[in-house]
């Protein structure tokens, strides 16, 4: 069984290795250089959270591009998701707008929704969108999606199944 030294200077030479090339990966799709810096780190820490030796990988670029990719995928998400939360903030009078703490909360609970709901089918994502946060009725979501409302009630049963099956998974 290899020591726990010889796999750390394993690590470290892999991360020597290849940290440049990923963080010119990144930096040429993101276009952001501390978005791409932030992503190369956090492919590493994912990389050693899986505890996956490095001198096992055939193809160690495609490894580490693929975890990139899926993490830059849930950064561009994210960003997307407190874009459209602050453009909704924009538009409200200046009274109703939240403190920094609320704000805060408000996007934390956003992402937890977006994880929950990340593997739902499109429509019943959007039924289940429509009537948690828009307050829409049945017959009103119907006439958006163009649908039944029986369709839309057997959608609301599924996206509340999926939300009691699934365990929240880190952000």
């Amino acid at each position: 069984m290899p020591s726990a030294t010889s796999a750390r200077h394993r690590l470290d030479g892999f991360y020597r290795e290849h940290h440049r090339w990923l963080l010119s990966w990144l930096r040429r799709r993101t276009r952001h250089a501390d978005t791409a810096a932030d992503l190369a780190q956090d492919t590493f820490l994912r990389l050693l959270s899986k505890r996956v030796d490095p001198a096992q990988l055939r193809l160690p670029r495609a490894y580490l591009s693929t975890i990139a990719h899926a993490l830059m995928v849930n950064h561009w998400r994210r960003a997307d998701l407190e874009r459209a939360y602050l453009e909704a903030l924009a538009a409200q009078p200046e009274p109703v707008h939240p403190s920094p703490e609320e704000r805060t909360q408000a996007l934390e609970l956003l992402h937890a929704i977006e994880r929950m709901l990340r593997h739902l089918p499109a429509r019943p994502r959007q039924a289940f969108l429509l009537a948690r946060l828009s307050g829409l009725g049945y017959a009103a979501i119907a006439g958006r999606l163009g649908v039944s409302e029986r369709m839309v009630k057997k959608y609301m049963a599924q996206a509340m199944l999926h939300c009691l099956r699934i365990d929240p998974e880190p952000a």
